[in-house]
């Protein structure tokens, strides 16, 4: 036997290993959308009523930005993949991930298929939840206790809103009719949905 087929082997039982600790097969949630939409107050509340831990994009955006003194996305996307691998080798039940997705930019879909691909390896199930809501009530949302208090570089709200209205302005982040192929997807406008309703309509439509 080759030195490559023990690796895979040791590799195989690992995965099942894993796979019989969890118990059930792990999760991927997606939750997707536009500058202060409401994703990480949905994805609190959403682990809230799962067993499910939240890894919010500015859990590393801001540690980067405090240390660099600017947003480095190379290394952003280094640290959150990581994360995405030790969290798919674990016992883990599921992962929520905040994602703002440019839909007209083919790099974001090329970064969501690379970070499917890290949980794919471990037969994961994969979960995408849009979540929409008008410029004018995201410019409210904007300014919450809730985002100022883990989003530091937020909390300069007039260059935020200015930032936020920009991208708005050069990016597309809500997704026409039918262009998300995925099987696993739906669509919510939390316009005037508190965070635990949705939570909950996501937990119920996908039961999680």
């Amino acid at each position: 036997m080759t030195l490559i087929n023990c690796v895979t082997i040791v590799k195989y039982f690992r995965v099942m290993f894993i796979f019989e600790k969890r118990g059930v097969v792990l999760k991927l949630v997606f939750l997707i959308g536009d500058t202060a939409v409401g994703k990480m107050t949905v994805g609190q509340a959403l682990t809230k009523i799962t067993d499910f831990r939240l890894f919010h994009n500015h859990v590393i955006i801001e540690p980067v930005i405090e240390t660099f003194g600017y947003f480095y996305g190379k290394a952003i996307t280094r640290m959150r993949d990581v994360i995405f691998e030790e969290f798919s080798n674990s016992d883990c039940y599921g992962l929520i991930f905040t994602y703002m997705w440019a839909f007209d930019q083919q790099s974001d879909w090329n970064y969501v298929e690379h970070v499917c691909d890290i949980f794919r390896k471990h037969s994961a199930d994969i979960y995408y939840v849009e979540l929409v809501a008008p410029q004018s009530i995201r410019l409210q949302r904007n300014a919450t206790e809730n985002r100022l208090k883990h989003k530091a570089t937020k909390r300069d709200v007039e260059t935020s809103n200015l930032r936020l209205i920009n991208d708005d302005n050069n990016y597309r982040c809500v997704s026409n009719d039918g262009e998300i192929p995925f099987e696993n997807y739906m669509k919510i406008d939390n316009s005037n949905l508190p965070a635990e309703m949705v939570a909950k309509m996501i937990k119920e439509r996908f039961d999680l």
